[in-house]
């Protein structure tokens, strides 16, 4: 992931969500508008100002949350590249304020329909992360575009045809880089050094474009009139089809993948995954294989602890967050996989009485052995252990229109400009490096998460909107990228609002603390005086110079008012009207 210092943490306004004041352990700092807005209409919070203000366009032309979601992806995969792209895959729930349903819609990406369990594997040996993420075999079925056209079939009310305009005339007339977009540019990625990435980021002098400089991409203006056209037919069947499909035959450790898989690729959707927490609330989220689960998991978890009587400068608060993360960690790492392919057990996970039982492994210390992964009501067989790496190149964005309907969707291209090859304008993803390189284990016990032909793999992306429990009405919308540790970064801003009582920039800037396995981190530089060594005496030691590159966004619901907030990490904004 692309990692920076953080400089501050700072507040964007004083609200509180009709919930117990402020906590005494708010960070003070000057109010900051630059990131956030306050609106009474519509919101959108995006991650770069171009797709913030596209979307934006759309809401005040007509246009639903889901209109404006389709030209907020769009306008991402064009300026944000490293996180997004038309051939990448998302995970949406959206809120109908008429009906107050919640529903899930599952654009992952799939398998080639011949790819088996060795599919990253060389000579008995696992490939290197280096070697697989850049190859053919990385790269899935797409699945945003379809994923968004249902969701527009649904719930939208502009023509699809309309949505593409603004990205369409930015990639032709040419669009500003962005200082994370020039970073990653010229970073150390390995996806960054390709030939397909060096010719599109080489000027005609030879040397490589820079933060500041401006960039045009008229081949994905053309995939955009494309798709505009042709819905997402112009991806998955025609000639860009056959383009994606030749380029991942290429190379070292090719795809077999096909135009039959392409074609045959279908997004799903159902109800989404939803508990009641700290009685007021219902917070819903997407359902396995994504990290939706495990977030609810962890905030189940969360009310059997006193972490609600704490706050950010309480170092005991945040060493039962890390407890709590570890748990949450040992159970999702062994059993969350495709559940079209394997048994999860999903309501044993949520049930009070597993959640009882696994609270009781929580302490005020971080000193013990490392728990392992309980066994749930219907987990059936055990599986074994998963090491799957998964990286960062994600983004979230959230829309309220101003009907009151919502979307919350993670999407991405998986690593830092998906496996670094392109066609017609737009990077590949690497998603199928989100399965298990090693299949099974020496005892010859599989993962959960090993590849199979159109399989879906495992994803952290956890997207959340929360609902008051007796009226169904909005109360916020968030999520974050962040590979494996969407769900620590998405757990440690919903504490901070419902627990801590901060607004909701506020928990956004708190810091991001991850314990998974054996392993703490977090950002020292933020925290409050005296909580890191207040947490070294507990157990929990942080390294110091260690970061975390979160990319909250979300909208909070205050008497009638509409809270827009971004994470300070990175580069997006929430504007509304």
């Amino acid at each position: 992931m692309i990692r920076r210092r953080l400089l501050s943490v700072a507040l964007l306004v004083c609200v509180s969500l009709s919930v117990p004041a402020l906590a005494k352990e708010a960070p003070k700092s000057p109010v900051d508008v630059t990131k956030g807005s306050i609106s009474t209409h519509a919101m959108v919070a995006a991650a770069n100002p171009a797709a913030t203000a596209a979307g934006l366009k759309v809401l005040k032309a007509g246009g639903t949350a889901a209109d404006a979601a389709v030209a907020i992806q769009a306008m991402l995969a064009l300026v944000e590249p490293e996180s997004s792209s038309v051939s990448g895959g998302s995970f949406m729930v959206f809120y109908d304020a008429k009906t107050k349903a919640v529903t899930a819609y599952d654009g992952r990406e799939t398998a080639p329909s011949t790819a088996t369990p060795q599919w990253f594997m060389d000579g008995g040996k696992p490939l290197t992360f280096v070697a697989a993420v850049t190859s053919g075999r990385s790269t899935g079925v797409p699945g945003a575009i379809a994923m968004l056209k249902l969701v527009h079939g649904e719930h939208g009310k502009l023509p699809w045809a309309s949505l593409f305009a603004d990205a369409e005339q930015l990639a032709d007339t040419g669009f500003t880089i962005t200082k994370k977009l020039g970073n990653a540019i010229n970073g150390p990625f390995p996806q960054a050094k390709t030939a397909d990435a060096t010719a599109y980021f080489t000027k005609a002098d030879g040397t490589r474009y820079q933060a500041g400089e401006t960039m045009k991409n008229h081949a994905y203006a053309a995939t955009l009139r494309a798709i505009a056209a042709q819905g997402p037919d112009a991806i998955l069947k025609g000639p860009i089809a056959q383009d994606i499909v030749d380029r991942v035959h290429q190379g070292d450790y090719p795809s077999t993948l096909t135009l039959a898989d392409m074609a045959a690729y279908k997004p799903t959707k159902a109800d989404a995954l939803c508990v009641t927490w700290k009685v007021a609330y219902r917070v819903c989220t997407s359902r396995p294989p994504s990290g939706g689960s495990a977030l609810l998991h962890a905030l189940l978890l969360s009310e059997h602890t006193d972490i609600d009587k704490r706050g950010p400068n309480d170092p005991v608060g945040w060493t039962e967050m890390a407890q709590i993360e570890r748990l949450m960690y040992a159970d999702r790492d062994l059993y969350v996989g495709d559940p079209a392919f394997v048994k999860i057990p999903t309501a044993g996970w949520l049930s009070p009485a597993y959640v009882a039982e696994r609270a009781k492994l929580i302490s005020n210390t971080a000193v013990g052995p490392w728990p392992t992964a309980g066994k749930p009501p219907g987990a059936g067989d055990m599986f074994g252990p998963d090491h799957t790496i998964e990286p960062g190149g994600t983004t979230h964005l959230v829309v309220v229109d101003k009907w009151g309907n919502v979307v919350s969707m993670t999407t991405t291209v998986e690593s830092i400009f998906g496996s670094g090859r392109m066609v017609d304008g737009f990077f590949l993803n690497n998603q199928l490096t989100d399965f298990s390189f090693a299949p099974v284990q020496p005892d010859g016990t599989p993962a959960a998460n090993q590849v199979l032909g159109g399989k879906r793999p495992r994803s952290a992306m956890s997207p959340v909107i929360v609902l008051n429990a007796k009226t169904g009405t909005l109360v916020a919308a968030m999520g974050t990228p962040g590979g494996p540790s969407i769900i620590s970064y998405n757990l440690k801003a919903m504490i901070g609002v419902f627990d801590w009582h901060l607004p909701l920039q506020a928990a956004f800037d708190l810091p991001n603390m991850v314990a998974r396995g054996g392993q703490f981190s977090s950002e020292a530089a933020l925290y409050a005086p005296g909580v890191v060594d207040g947490m070294a005496k507990l157990g929990l030691t942080i390294r110091a110079g260690a970061q975390e590159n979160s990319g909250m966004h979300g909208v909070l619901v205050e008497n009638g008012k509409l809270i827009g907030a971004a994470d300070r990490r990175r580069e997006g904004v929430a504007r509304g009207y």
